[in-house]
């Protein structure tokens, strides 16, 4: 694949390990993260020396626009442009909704899904330019049923799926796809606010009987990337038969 990707929160967890799909399958690389600088260039060396894939690394919040048109002027510098985007960066809220402060409902939206809508923006012109390219969109099985105590990032990822299905439809005669990888129980640090005994119950519940990986997720982004053109719209579930 000569393509340049850009993974989106990339530091750690499903991103990283889509990251490292991509530079295995030859891709040139543009990945970032909000905090973790350090993680992010060590990655970002390890890429280099295991793949010897040109690898560009931003640190940045990725909800606010002047960043993200910095980043995108960057990425059009170096590599002219993207070719595949992939938004995983997102962040999670457990609590009872009456006690959420407006503050954190609006860093929910704003990094799981106000985010979606900038890089679409900037990325959209450069693949209608070339009539190709492919946007994947990493959800979870909330944004279609809802979690309890988990309002605003349900309401995030039931906007990335309506996003995700309408973009589809708009960009469908440029060929450019568009889908979305609703995640269920992932096996990554977001889920490490639950003990043992709450994650061996919570594995017992999912048919497949274990929690998914990284790696999984990582696989099926790359699969939908090499997929016919055909394959568009769609909110496809990887949750072991959960939910």
């Amino acid at each position: 694949m000569n393509k340049t990707v850009l993974v989106t929160g990339a530091s750690r967890g499903i991103g990283r390990s889509i990251a490292s799909a991509f530079a295995a399958a030859g891709c040139r690389l543009v990945i970032t993260c909000a905090s973790s600088g350090p993680r992010l260039l060590e990655f970002r060396q390890k890429l280099d020396e295991t793949y010897h894939t040109p690898v560009l690394a931003s640190i940045g919040d990725i909800s606010d626009y002047a960043y993200v048109e910095r980043l995108f002027s960057e990425i059009s510098a170096v590599f002219g442009g993207v070719d595949i985007l992939i938004n995983n960066a997102g962040i999670s809220h457990i609590g009872l909704l009456s006690d959420m402060d407006i503050a954190a409902w609006n860093r929910i939206l704003g990094t799981n899904l106000t985010s979606v809508f900038f890089t679409c923006k900037l990325a959209i012109p450069y693949m209608l330019q070339r009539k190709s390219g492919k946007i994947i969109n990493i959800s979870s099985v909330w944004g279609s049923v809802g979690a309890s105590c988990e309002v605003a990032y349900s309401a995030s990822k039931g906007g990335v799926n309506a996003f995700t299905r309408a973009l589809a439809k708009e960009l469908a005669p440029s060929n450019i796809q568009v889908n979305a990888i609703a995640c269920g129980m992932i096996d990554t640090r977001m889920n490490d606010c639950f003990s043992e005994e709450e994650r061996l119950a919570l594995a017992e519940e999912i048919p497949s009987g274990r929690f998914g990986t990284p790696e999984e997720v990582a696989a099926l982004a790359l699969q939908l990337c090499t997929a016919n053109d055909y394959l568009t719209g769609q909110i496809i579930t990887l949750d072991g038969g959960w939910i």
